[in-house]
């Protein structure tokens, strides 16, 4: 079959075989009026939940996890990584034992590329903690980690914590041993805990900027230790309410492109009513306006509802970025970031037919999802 768009990057249409792989990259000369755009499906390493649907939750059904999973094909994203935050050592196992019963059972499981835990290795201090819960904050314990990844079935492919804990820089040593990529997030480290926690194997900033105090010094503070430092990649949450225009702008020129990765971090409301819903243990709630918040304090953040299709138009729009450099941010850069093999060299022969085709407004600067391909099976069309 052959997709009836181009790709923004190259000016070419794809073919993908019955293996589910690109089995060509046919380049135009011109581009035809009113053709539409294609891309390589977008990589979501941060979602908490969707429509309705709590990954945190060891109860969370096979039924609606596959329904939640149809819903994200809808904004063109094709692989996803679950995430599990802070919770009880039992919650935490249940719900990574019922994501690996999802990605091995459902008909579309495979999208859930890999599970992302994040905590409770975690600042316990206000502010660094986001909304995770105090209670259930405790230290890196890598027999901790290896009972998640036997509960996952091996699919535990990210994990974030702090570096501010002392036994941080051999927990991340086992786990980076593991093939596991590491990030640092939730924290209230200095320079030289950051500094160990890289050379010990961390690659990456989770959302940078939030899950971080509402004041800090001028200078120093770990923002700018983490900018600083080429050797950390960073994931940013594009929804206009996380971060303002002029430090996402100041983010991703310390970043640069090729390190700077588009998340979600979406939650149980994502594509829902305005109301109460549920983060693992936390209370949260949606309000009109599109903010999630705990519900007891109206003023800390909890996750988010933004779509990556709309996260694309966002950095478009807020941070000047070509259509292009957009995509990149959520496709290849995910990829490379989060190890997800035959997914990092985008619409190329023999990587796998994940592909998003989609129309452009260039005026108003965003896209419309019009199918989604996983594995070349055409799972959305709009």
């Amino acid at each position: 079959m052959k997709c009836s768009g181009f790709d923004a990057n190259r000016g070419a249409a794809v073919e993908i075989t019955g293996s589910g792989v690109l089995q060509s990259v046919e380049e135009f000369v011109r581009t035809p009026e009113g053709l539409n755009y294609v891309a390589p499906g977008f990589i979501d390493i941060q979602v908490n939940g969707f429509a309705g649907v709590d990954y945190c939750s060891p109860a969370a059904s096979m039924e609606e996890i596959g329904r939640s999973l149809d819903l994200i094909f809808s904004t063109g994203t094709t692989r996803i990584f679950p995430t599990v935050i802070t919770g009880g050592r039992e919650e935490m196992l249940g719900a990574i034992r019922n994501l690996a019963k999802a990605k091995r059972t459902l008909k579309h499981g495979r999208a859930l590329e890999g599970f992302h835990i994040e905590g409770p290795h975690i600042s316990p201090h206000d502010g660094a903690r986001g909304a995770h819960p105090l209670r259930q904050v405790r230290p890196p314990d890598t027999e901790e980690f290896d009972r998640w990844q036997d509960a996952a079935e091996g699919n535990v492919r990210l994990v974030t914590l702090s570096p501010e804990w002392p036994e941080a820089a051999k927990y991340i040593e086992h786990v980076v041993g593991t093939g596991v990529v590491v990030s640092i997030g939730h924290l209230d480290a200095n320079a030289d805990q950051i500094d160990a926690a890289v050379r010990a194997g961390a690659t990456l900033s989770t959302h940078l900027g939030n899950g971080a105090h509402s004041m800090l010094p001028r200078h120093p503070n770990y923002l700018w230790h983490q900018m600083a430092d080429d050797r950390l990649a960073a994931s940013f949450i594009v929804d206009g309410i996380h971060l303002d225009k002029s430090f996402l702008s100041v983010a991703l020129r310390s970043k640069g492109l090729e390190r700077a990765i588009l998340i979600t971090d979406a939650v149980m409301p994502a594509m829902c009513e305005p109301g109460p819903y549920m983060l693992g243990e936390v209370e949260v709630q949606l309000h009109p306006e599109g903010k999630v918040t705990l519900r007891e304090d109206t003023n800390r953040l909890a996750g988010s509802v933004l779509r990556m299709d709309a996260g694309i138009g966002n950095l478009m729009r807020m941070c000047g970025l070509t259509l292009s450099e957009a995509i990149t941010l959520a496709t290849r850069n995910p990829a490379r970031v989060g190890r997800v093999p035959s997914r990092q060299r985008g619409l190329q022969p023999g990587e796998r037919a994940d592909v998003v085709e989609y129309s452009y407004d260039k005026a108003a600067k965003s896209i419309r999802v019009l199918k989604t391909w996983l594995d070349g099976e055409l799972v959305y069309q709009a």
